[in-house]
């Protein structure tokens, strides 16, 4: 395998490496920015890395010097599915900007021999020095080192896959996944984002197997001993964690946009006839972009691949985009209107990628909420007009709530934060990159107006199109466009000393002056309203949940505000006394609100008379504003009960489930004390309140997507909670399709309830999983998975650990799911504990350090602690990590204050729930007299 450094510039260098095996097991370290792209003194050798042979490293730092770039890597893979390895060939042509004798560049767990220099006076060999550290290694004139190496066995680089037939076969393919820093484990490159280039790649396969990669194939060669050797047409110039390769027996399904795209879905033989959804939501979507960007999609073909083992949700590669099979198969007879808005979601998002963070990039990865951020936001924006039976703007609300959860604690980070290793670019990929990034997208639309800012990032993409960006850029052009456009005033609150208010118009425009204050400091503000007759006092803080005040100061906001009172009015001063006042409209603003003084007992009022006076978000935004302002200290927890005592009137979903989500964890907090006889009161109280709810559920498949989504959540927490009627009805239903040997068709919203009753019996649980084992509906596995753990059979919790860890019937790729979902059951969460301390070493190493994988297993598993004893043995096992163990992840310390915060608060307000409840169910008895 030859790997082959072509060099332009002065002076004319081309560098030819023979590479034997591609999996170097290179650590991707994110590199701190590099001031500029000068060697360091080579005769301060002591002050250098040591390289692997012992001799000094020429570079010392994480960042690639910029002294040379590639322009065309020219690769040549052969996977061995057989053998589980491969071996390789890279020719780079590389553009030189300053005198050097030595190139920098990533190689990871890689067998690496014969470099040799093209040069214009002939091939010469080049010294190599490796220094795994960095994964990084120099190339020097006159020397030679060889490397080699395997197919990964985690879910990054090119790494193998398998599958099971229906008829119990295990087929082998291999995949690639090279975001954000494993490219260098399958070819040596130079792995950072702004190092773009062209890529030719062939690949080498069997006659059994199919190659696909970034673009179309333009030929096939027969090789010697049966082989044959794919060619693919050049890419335009991109980013080495955008370059993808698959080789499997996928077959496809393919059309073509009305812009002349072709698009193809590739899947296991035995699962093609689930691709049909996912084949016209990728058409449609595509040619929505192309519209909406006013930028024609940059390929001839895009390729979605569903991979049978999957990491992450999806991942964006320029023209083969890669899924779990549950995030792209779908089945109309047996996948969930939930799965559906999933599958949309996902799709939707890869999509958006092609044009944000393909087209153009982030400069570094301290910036990759303007990939992330924009592809979350484009989601909602796209299904909005593409598929409005959806109603995905029922479901936005829930992510601005997931990314405050974490963004309350002082373990937060910017938006926008500096990176220096792969471990902390890992953990870049969170709900602020995502989440919180496509919220404060929204509320900047909202404050732009929808039609100033799509003009302002049609121009951002088409300015930067094949190049890199960073923060300013955007609001660049943002700040442009609105000069122009946006003539209508605004209000921003931008000062807090001594209570001063100053409001700006339009014509003082200045969107990163704004936006700066949301993605270069962490958190969120909380806005304090008082209403005196006609006056409106404002005020801003860090909303933070810490017992040292001191960790609040120094913060400060422009926040664009909206509000409306009962007069209907958006004013800025009151032209009369008004009943009530709600700041931020619908939840536009990533912020919260307090109303101090009479202001939530006017809410509480409002809603227990005429809660329709207020959108769903509204009502959502208030129902969580006030129990996270108990978290705090701010409002009383009996007065956020008092006004949840509307939700027996509610009826749409983003406020139910947000009641839900503010309720349910109370309970949750007690399941892991000594206390049944106050859980029990408490878990009664919410089947109470919603109980005329639940009791109007049909268990059918009607209604909208909405409905049919709140259905299947209310009938599977009755069920959970014991609802009588709702367990002796999934009883009734678990057994007649348990008679039938699984034949009889449930409707698919009711399942899940349903399958939850039959998992509690031995014989059920034994019954689902068979069924579980021989599925191919991707969905319907998902939704027996769940139920087989949160039965309270202990056995049957273990053996589901053990099955997801073994990888044969469950998917290791559903380890984390589970082990967190067992984590959450009362009678499984010691064994979740247990198990991710018992495994921790083969956790790491299987899904990575700082991936929110990892992230999700820790905060998962202990999030609902609320003791101190809990809390030290946390900090006895995290403790004892090293920095090469994950001691240093962020996820540790958000655990650490978590269950700080759940114990401060069971501290201060057991006793208040416990009157507060005594006082309801004394008063509910009384009226039943």
């Amino acid at each position: 395998m030859i790997f082959v450094l072509q060099v332009r510039g002065s002076p004319a260098l081309i560098v030819t490496m023979l590479v034997a095996p591609v999996l170097l097991l290179l650590l991707l370290v994110p590199f701190p920015p590099s001031s500029g792209a000068q060697l360091p003194n080579q005769g301060q050798a002591k002050d250098l890395p040591i390289a692997t042979n012992g001799q000094p490293f020429p570079w010392d730092r994480m960042r690639l010097p910029k002294t040379i770039s590639p322009l065309h890597y020219d690769l040549t893979i052969h996977p061995n599915l057989t053998t589980l390895d491969f071996t390789g060939v890279a020719r780079i042509e590389l553009d030189v900007h300053e005198d050097t004798s030595i190139i920098i560049l990533h190689a990871k767990q890689m067998q690496i021999s014969n470099v040799l220099l093209l040069a214009p006076e002939g091939i010469r060999p080049l010294h190599v020095l490796e220094y795994p550290h960095f994964h990084q290694l120099a190339l020097k004139y006159e020397v030679q080192l060889e490397f080699a190496a395997n197919l990964s066995d985690s879910y990054h680089g090119f790494y193998k896959s398998s599958y099971r037939t229906s008829s119990g076969e295990v087929r082998v393919m291999a995949s690639t996944q090279f975001e954000a820093t494993f490219a260098r484990g399958a070819f040596p490159c130079f792995d950072e984002p702004a190092f773009k280039a062209n890529f030719t790649i062939r690949i080498i396969r069997e006659p059994r197997h199919i190659a696909i990669s970034n673009m179309p194939k333009v030929k096939t060669v027969e090789l010697p001993g049966g082989l044959l050797e794919d060619h693919f047409d050049t890419t335009v110039k991109m980013s080495t964690y955008l370059v993808a390769y698959i080789v499997s027996d996928f077959l496809s399904v393919s059309k073509t946009t009305q812009h002349g795209v072709k698009i193809s879905v590739y899947a296991v033989p035995e699962k093609i006839n689930q691709t049909a959804y996912a084949l016209d939501a990728a058409v449609k979507l595509l040619d929505f972009y192309d519209d909406y960007y006013d930028i024609p999609y940059q390929l001839p073909k895009h390729d979605l691949a569903a991979i049978p083992d999957f990491q992450s949700g999806a991942m964006e590669n320029w023209g083969l985009s890669t899924y779990r099979e549950a995030g792209l198969l779908f089945d109309p007879d047996r996948s969930s209107a939930s799965d559906k808005l999933g599958i949309t979601k996902v799709i939707a998002h890869e999509l958006a990628h092609q044009w944000f963070g393909n087209l153009v990039t982030m400069e570094w990865w301290n910036d990759l909420w303007l990939n992330e951020g924009f592809a979350k936001f484009m989601e909602f924006i796209s299904l909005d007009i593409t598929y409005p039976e959806l109603r995905v703007d029922d479901f936005f609300l829930e992510k601005c709530f997931e990314a405050m959860e974490v963004d309350s604690l002082s373990s937060s980070h910017p938006v926008s934060t500096p990176v220096e290793n792969p471990m902390q670019i890992q953990e870049m990929f969170d709900d602020v990159s995502y989440d919180k990034g496509a919220c404060i997208l929204n509320m900047l639309r909202d404050f732009l107006t929808p039609e100033a800012f799509e003009i302002g990032i049609i121009q951002y993409l088409k300015r930067y199109s094949y190049q890199n960006t960073v923060n300013s850029h955007l609001w660049e052009s943002l700040t442009n466009v609105s000069d122009v456009c946006v003539t209508s005033v605004s209000l921003m609150l931008c000062r807090n000393q001594h209570n001063n208010t100053k409001w700006h118009s339009d014509d003082e425009l200045d969107v990163r002056a704004i936006m700066d204050t949301w993605t270069l400091q962490e958190g969120f503000p909380l806005v304090t309203v008082e209403v005196r007759g006609r006056e409106v006092r404002l005020s801003q803080e860090r909303y933070l949940k810490t017992d040292d005040p001191s960790l609040t100061e120094g913060f400060l906001w422009q926040i664009p505000l909206t509000y409306m009172t009962s007069t209907g009015e958006y004013v800025l001063y009151l032209p009369e006394e008004v009943d009530w006042v709600k700041f931020n409209v619908d939840m536009s603003g990533y912020y919260m609100v307090h109303y101090a003084g009479e202001g939530w007992n006017s809410i509480i009022r409002l809603l227990q008379h005429n809660h329709t006076a207020l959108s769903g978000n509204d009502r959502a935004n208030l129902i969580h504003n006030v129990f996270q302002l108990v978290s705090i200290g701010k409002v009383r927890l009996d007065t956020a009960l008092e006004l949840s005592l509307y939700l027996s009137r509610e009826t749409e979903i983003m406020a139910v489930t947000q009641g839900f989500g503010e309720l349910v964890p109370l309970y949750k907090l007690m399941e892991k004390r000594d206390m049944a006889a106050l859980e029990n009161q408490m878990k009664g109280y919410i089947v109470d309140l919603f109980r005329g709810l639940i009791d109007r559920q049909e268990w059918t498949d009607s209604g909208s997507v909405s409905e049919r989504v709140l259905r299947s959540y209310l009938l599977l927490f009755a069920c959970v909670r014991n609802y009588a009627p709702c367990v002796t009805k999934a009883t009734q239903l678990f057994n007649k399709w348990k008679d039938s040997d699984g034949t009889l068709s449930l409707p698919v919203d009711i399942t899940m309830a349903v399958f939850v009753i039959g998992a509690r019996t031995p014989e059920g649980w034994d019954f689902l999983f068979e069924k579980y084992r021989h599925s191919m509906q991707m969905s319907v596995k998902s939704r027996m998975k769940f139920a087989m753990t949160v039965t309270s059979l202990q056995d049957k919790l273990k053996w589901c650990v053990h099955l997801a860890s073994y990888g044969e019937v469950m998917k290791t790729q559903d380890l984390p799911d589970v082990v967190v979902s067992v984590a959450k059951n009362p009678h499984g969460y010691k064994l979740a504990w247990d198990f991710l301390r018992a495994n921790w070493h083969t956790l790491i190493k299987k899904f990575d350090l700082g991936t929110n994988t990892v992230s999700h297993m820790v905060t998962g598993v202990t999030n609902q602690y609320s003791t101190r004893e809990m809390l030290d043995e946390v900090r006895s096992f995290f403790g004892s990590l090293t920095e090469e163990t994950g001691s240093e992840m962020r996820c540790i310390q958000q655990t650490y204050e978590t269950i700080e915060d759940n114990i401060r608060w069971m501290d201060t307000n057991l006793p208040l729930l416990q009157a507060w409840l005594n006082k309801r169910s004394h008063k509910v008895a009384h009226e039943d007299l």
